[in-house]
């Protein structure tokens, strides 16, 4: 009995002293606490400052801009100076994704998907599936054709609701954006009526707000969902997992059933007829499961961080008429009775240097997915350990004061040269940098480009409560906007 105690004791001494302790030359941070390490200060921030890349910016001014802490089971880096961030992120030695419960949680217990897998399965898959969106339209001009009837369907929609009182237009933003993405991969559009879509997003837009992008509690510490609050979040985690899974299982069963080799539609089919093809050679690497998440990572990341980014435009421009006026003003005279192409970006300068400043300002996602050193990395004078997670605090760049002097302020004349021309700053990232950057930031770029000019063009907004009228945002792994509403009134067509 007494010979069982001391072992045990052994192995806790030894756990304290010998194991969980930061390794040589570590980056700088707050100190550890054995197995939990700095979890405790990290959510007593939280409460405090309200949101995660807060946190990490709080340590990055107290400790530097390499922070190096402990959570629970996590070893994380977090990088807030763009020229270390640059020098980071291009490294072979950086661009693997991190493991864990959560991650696996909704991969069948798996690595699988294209956003956390890495090594020569997870580019292969990015590499199919980025051919696949390809030939669907992804980067051509038919893609302006799925976005332009996506824009057509929701400015008619707008149009309907002018003079109708206050509207949330979020939910409608999302559904048609999600479609133009949807197209592409699956053959088919929504309804903004369609009530499992809106179901689903809604649940999508739940599950980020209770995540954020160092992983998350349940991930640090994964025994933490069998108590209290940890099992009500795992709980609502595995109701969206399960609800998107019915959902994506039902839309790959009739591509199947439909399947024709000899007229591949859609992403889905050519996965599908990719899947025959590689199980009559005794190859499994591509399989349902990995459909699945595969589905699930472009779903989930093609429908909130545009949308969000969309609405937080709406609401950038209601707070600050005079930006919209003067961007509409420059719509007018370029595409003066006719609809904005994606062609007119290069002379609508104002017009893209407001869509830059929300991206800065507002900061959709302001830490990068979570990364993985494959192998231990030496940056500036500390050593990152392999298999650390290593995040980027995208905020910290965005709101430098020594470079943008005064980040709190929206003003998009900062992009803007002095002959008013837009200029392309190296320091704004919103879709991050490197071999891992944002696989969807063609599609992004158009989508937020074509939305927004068209409703400069046919509408006027105006802020019709509070919220709209003070920028707020809902924490998560991406900031959503707070629900807000607007008046819409049409504009008069210039000829």
């Amino acid at each position: 009995m007494w010979l069982e105690i001391a072992a045990v004791a052994t192995i806790i001494v030894w756990y304290f002293y010998f194991w969980d302790i930061k390794p040589r030359h570590f980056p700088p941070g707050p100190k550890w606490l054995p197995f939990v390490g700095n979890l405790f200060e990290f959510l007593q921030l939280h409460k405090k400052l309200k949101y995660v890349h807060l946190v990490w910016q709080h340590w990055a001014e107290t400790y530097g801009p390499i922070v190096g802490v402990k959570l629970g089971l996590d070893t994380i880096v977090v990088i807030s100076d763009y020229k270390l961030a640059s020098e980071l992120l291009v490294l072979n030695e950086y661009e693997g994704r991190p493991d864990g419960f959560l991650f696996r949680l909704r991969a069948f217990g798996k690595r699988l998907g294209v956003v956390f897998t890495d090594g020569p399965f997870g580019l292969e898959q990015r590499k199919f599936c980025l051919k696949q969106l390809k030939l669907n339209g992804f980067g051509k001009s038919s893609m302006e054709d799925l976005i332009g009837q996506e824009v057509s369907e929701f400015s008619a929609y707008l149009a309907s609701k002018c003079g109708k009182g206050l509207q949330d237009i979020y939910h409608t933003i999302n559904v048609h954006v999600m479609n133009v993405l949807w197209s592409m991969i699956a053959g088919k559009r929504f309804s903004h009526t369609d009530e499992k879509l809106t179901l689903l997003l809604e649940q999508i837009h739940t599950s980020f707000c209770l995540q954020d992008m160092s992983g998350g509690v349940l991930n640090q510490v994964p025994i933490y969902r069998f108590f209290g609050a940890g099992k009500q979040i795992f709980n609502k985690h595995k109701h969206v997992v399960s609800l998107l899974n019915s959902f994506l299982k039902e839309t790959i069963d009739e591509h199947r059933i439909n399947l024709d080799p000899e007229n591949i539609n859609d992403v889905i089919d050519a996965y599908l007829l990719e899947i025959q093809q590689r199980n009559s050679e005794n190859d499994f690497s591509f399989t349902e499961d990995q459909l699945i998440v595969t589905l699930m990572d472009l779903f989930m990341a093609g429908s909130d961080s545009t949308t969000n980014t969309i609405s937080f435009l709406v609401e950038m421009l209601t707070q600050h008429p005079d930006v919209q006026q003067r961007a509409q003003n420059e719509i007018d005279s370029v595409c003066r009775g006719r609809d904005v192409c994606l062609a007119d970006r290069k002379q609508l300068d104002y017009v893209e240097a407001v869509i830059m400043e929300v991206q800065r300002f507002c900061n959709v996602a302001p830490l990068t997915i979570p990364h993985r050193t494959k192998e231990k990395v030496k940056l500036d004078k500390y050593i990152i350990p392999k298999d650390t997670t290593v995040l980027v605090n995208l905020y910290s760049i965005h709101m430098d004061n020594k470079y943008w002097q005064d980040p709190e302020t929206f003003r998009p004349e900062r992009f803007l040269d002095s002959e008013g021309r837009v200029k392309f700053v190296d320091r704004l990232i919103p879709f991050g940098m490197g071999r891992r950057r944002c696989l969807g930031e063609t599609l992004g770029r158009a989508s937020v480009f074509k939305f927004v000019t068209a409703i400069l063009k046919n509408f006027n907004l105006t802020a019709a409560d509070t919220i709209a009228k003070k920028f707020s945002p809902i924490d998560g792994a991406i900031l959503f906007p707070s629900p807000f509403t607007v008046q819409i009134t049409p504009r008069m067509p210039v000829s």
